[in-house]
């Protein structure tokens, strides 16, 4: 088999994957993983399947019972397979999520996944979002050019000008 793959075939298998998530389906979303597969939630967790990776999603499923996820769009070229998405959902359920108790907060986000695929199978996957804008809709930063916001923001520039004259 060549070392790349028609990007049909890897967008199929992208969007086969996805529709796993979508269905919450932990059995499903580990077998498209080669065993010892990585994926890499840049600035939150990174994952080796199948245990560590099972683990995640099952915790990440039961703090948000309501949890839903939609592709917007899906791009591939050879071995590679770029997917939008966007999951909704509320941080309601019966387990911490990230360290943090349930707040009952609502959370919209939209991210893209770039997933790299060889003989059918996800050998990699690096998903990028924005992490700052899943802390403030879970309650753990203060929402954006809120006065919260403006007094965090003080206090940093405020210990970035007393250590820049310490260090003088």
């Amino acid at each position: 088999m060549p070392a790349t793959q028609p990007s049909t075939a890897a967008g199929a298998v992208a969007r086969a994957y996805f529709e796993a998530v979508a269905a919450r389906d932990l059995d499903r979303m580990v077998d498209f993983y080669v065993p010892g597969g990585t994926g890499e939630i840049h600035g939150l967790v990174s994952l080796t399947a199948p245990d560590p990776y099972r683990a995640w999603f099952a915790n990440l499923f039961a703090a948000f019972p309501d949890f839903r996820f939609e592709i917007l769009d899906v791009v591939a070229e050879g071995e590679k397979a770029a997917v939008r998405w966007r999951a909704t959902g509320t941080f309601d359920g019966a387990t911490r999520f990230e360290g943090m108790a349930p707040t009952g907060a609502r959370v919209d986000l939209t991210g893209c996944d770039l997933l790299t695929i060889r003989d059918g199978k996800i050998q990699r996957n690096d998903a990028y979002m924005n992490g700052a804008q899943m802390a403030q809709q879970l309650g753990a930063m203060p929402p954006a050019g809120s006065l919260p916001e403006r007094g965090m923001l003080a206090a940093l520039n405020l210990k970035t000008r007393l250590v820049r004259a310490l260090r003088r």
